[in-house]
């Protein structure tokens, strides 16, 4: 599939600069870490960019800060989920307050995802 070019480089200008908490999960996510898959950071797929994906097993995780609570966000977001299962992606979302105060939890979910796909 072919990347827009403004989207590409949007990726890589997002990937230079990690939150703290795409940060915190990105240690146990990056370089096979995390039950050998691989996982990429700021990966466009269509005319979106999501913050972390595992090709091999279709699974995108999303980080969502408060501003996601709002209508605005919220449609895009669900425009983008629609989108993404419609590419055979299956996507799971955390809020950055789960990454600080339940980051094992979070990566349990994650594991579970990884293999139910």
């Amino acid at each position: 599939m072919k990347v827009n070019s403004n989207i590409l480089r949007n990726a890589i200008s997002q990937r230079k600069t990690k939150n703290p908490w795409e940060a915190k999960l990105w240690q146990h996510l990056r370089a096979k870490r995390f039950l050998g898959h691989k996982f990429k950071r700021q990966v466009p797929i269509g005319k979106y960019i999501v913050d972390f994906c595992c090709h091999n097993s279709r699974l995108v995780i999303e980080l969502d800060g408060g501003q996601h609570n709002e209508d605005e966000h919220k449609d895009k977001d669900q425009r983008k989920e629609s989108y993404l299962k419609k590419e055979n992606f299956k996507v799971v979302r955390f809020w950055n307050n789960e990454i600080d105060y339940n980051l094992d939890g979070v990566l349990e979910v994650v594991r579970r995802n990884l293999e139910d796909w």
